[in-house]
């Protein structure tokens, strides 16, 4: 909420206005008027409680601004952000498309939402969407058997995941376009599948490298003559693609695993065909991480598992692919730190293994479930952010569990600038020691203690007149409502 000289007076108060919790509902409605279109970001996008006439009023709004800021917000559920699925400007489309960002895994939409989606958008917004991680997986899959045939077409663009059965039922279904996209998908993956024809396009391309190439390489069947040329370049790059590539010879992933770099060797460890003999060579690998990368195979026991020297660093964040649902509830109780903290990324854990996982030894464990399950406990979150200094660190002091009561005689001395911080989360904090922190040397500080309702009020209204400080006070729960209201008509 930091003002700068390039903006309008008023504006940080105005959007602190728009996001403090005691803002009076009419207040909120005025805000969306167009004298106070600077605040309609803060508002609309970022405030966390959107009362239901607010969000009527902002779905009506006559400024796509307005509407396209609420498609993105991360705070609300996803049937509220729905609603504007029809919306008949393409910047509103395109934010519900795109979602509220990539550093937060956003809420799935409702499947109602989704459908429609599919049904009337198209070209760059469909897109978006499939690549927003909005669209749960029993979506993505369940289009195939969608009663629906214009979602059934859909159907067809997974169709290297779908059993022979399924693409029989698709390319014999009753609906003359799933018929045609199902014969399409088909004939492409055929071409794909078809190594003669991949070389044939990769020899007609540029001699450079391009994405076109690359596809061809990483997910296309390679003929023999290609693979050789690979393996003759030895570039890292090259043979990279070969690990991960699903038609390379057995006895070429062999080769790979054993001369290829550690980013190689960690892409063979993935791959889904690898034989035990290559498990237990990779178990033995010099580079910790390709060890580290073996040791989840799903074949493997638990005792082998143990007998591998993997290395899992204890504030690491572990990568969960494209759907956090994934990993099996089963290695909630597996010895492997690393499968547990899979496990943690899961929203709809049962409350017994939250409350497993909120005891666990391994601190990434701990520090996943509290980033991501809704019902951690508190006491976890706040541990978690002692403990924690990496990513997403902050995004837990914003949760509505973390526990604020008691932290400003906790911290109130803290000589870390991000633990004094927890100081002026506490509403019952001593107000002198409140006061004294909107001067201290930190600016984070500074504008949390402006924000708490335990600041005298006379200070609070000094802030109001802050050129810095002036956004968080308007945002202070404790700012009088006939101050709100003034705030306002002066803008």
């Amino acid at each position: 909420m930091t003002a700068t000289t390039t903006e309008e007076p008023g504006s940080a108060a105005l959007r602190g206005l728009a996001v403090n919790p005691a803002t009076p509902v009419d207040l909120l409605l005025r805000l969306l008027e167009p004298p106070y279109e600077a605040a309609w970001s803060a508002l609309c996008r970022w405030r966390r409680d959107l009362p239901p006439e607010v969000v009527d009023a902002i779905v009506a709004h006559p400024h796509p601004r307005a509407r396209g800021a609420l498609a993105r917000n991360p705070h609300v559920p996803g049937e509220v952000r729905g609603r504007v699925v029809d919306d008949e400007h393409w910047l509103v489309r395109a934010g519900l498309a795109d979602g509220p960002g990539q550093d937060v895994w956003p809420r799935y939409l409702p499947d109602h939402v989704i459908e429609r989606m599919y049904t009337t958008y198209e070209g760059q917004e469909l897109q978006s969407l499939v690549f927003s991680r909005q669209v749960p997986s029993r979506f993505r899959l369940g289009l195939a058997t969608h009663p629906d045939p214009a979602l059934r077409v859909y159907g067809t663009d997974a169709w290297r995941e779908l059993s022979e059965e399924r693409r029989a039922a698709l390319l014999d279904d009753p609906d003359p376009d799933v018929r045609a996209s199902a014969e399409r998908t088909r004939a492409r993956r055929a071409e794909e599948d078809d190594a003669a024809e991949m070389e044939r396009q990769l020899r007609a391309m540029p001699g450079h490298r391009s994405h076109a190439r690359n596809h061809i390489l990483v997910n296309c069947r390679l003929s023999r003559a290609v693979v050789d040329e690979l393996l003759k370049e030895r570039e890292d790059d090259d043979l990279w693609c070969l690990a991960y590539n699903y038609s390379t010879p057995p006895d070429v992933v062999a080769h790979v695993a054993r001369v290829g770099d550690p980013k190689t060797r960690r892409e063979v460890a993935w791959r889904k065909d690898l034989p035990r003999d290559l498990v237990d060579l990779l178990a033995r690998d010099p580079d910790p991480g390709v060890r580290t990368a073996v040791s989840v195979r799903p074949e493997l026991t638990e005792d082998e598992r143990a007998a591998i020297d993997y290395v899992v660093e204890p504030h690491e964040v572990v990568q969960v692919g494209q759907d956090p649902y994934g990993a099996p509830l089963a290695h909630a109780r597996s010895a492997h730190p690393w499968l547990r903290r899979r496990v943690a990324h899961n929203p709809e854990l049962p409350a017994e293994l939250v409350e497993l996982l909120a005891a666990d030894e391994d601190p990434g464990v701990r520090i996943v479930l509290a980033q991501h399950h809704p019902e951690a406990p508190a006491e976890l979150l706040l541990r978690c952010y002692l403990e924690y200094t990496g990513l997403n660190r902050d995004r837990l002091l914003g949760l509505p569990r973390f526990p604020v009561a008691g932290l400003g005689a906790r911290f109130g001395t803290a000589e870390d600038p991000a633990v004094l911080l927890l100081a002026t989360l506490d509403p019952e904090a001593d107000p002198a020691l409140v006061d004294a922190l909107t001067r201290d040397p930190d600016a984070r500080v500074r504008a949390g203690a402006a924000r708490n309702p335990a600041l005298p009020l006379k200070r609070l209204l000094q802030l109001l007149e802050d050129e810095e400080l002036s956004g968080d006070a308007a945002a202070n729960l404790a700012l009088p409502r006939e101050t709100m209201y003034a705030l306002i008509d002066s803008a």
